[in-house]
């Protein structure tokens, strides 16, 4: 069991949805509703959210319906290394 008491006296500025949520079908095991939830609480917080483990345009979607400020994983690009990741920042890509 977790106590969320003290939650608004931690130092964050963002919150991140482990993949295991959004991996697979994000529509599955009530994972929906953990993922909305955790959305509203970041922005009920005022911080921003990252979704990890996004792999399809599906994940995507539904994560920009809750407003989801930023996502990771295979949809955008496998692992880069930091001369890989400089150059595709600079393409400046729009998902």
């Amino acid at each position: 069991m977790s106590n969320l008491g003290r939650l608004h006296h931690f130092p964050i500025n963002q919150l991140k949805i482990d993949r295991s949520f959004v991996s697979g079908s994000i529509f599955d095991d009530g994972n929906l509703d953990i993922v909305q939830t955790i959305i509203t609480l970041a922005h009920k917080l005022g911080v921003d959210v990252t979704a990890e483990g996004v792999e399809t345009e599906e994940q995507l979607a539904m994560l920009r319906k809750f407003n989801c400020e930023y996502g990771q994983g295979y949809f955008f690009s496998h692992s880069l290394d930091s001369s890989q990741a400089t150059a595709l920042i600079m393409t400046n890509p729009q998902w």
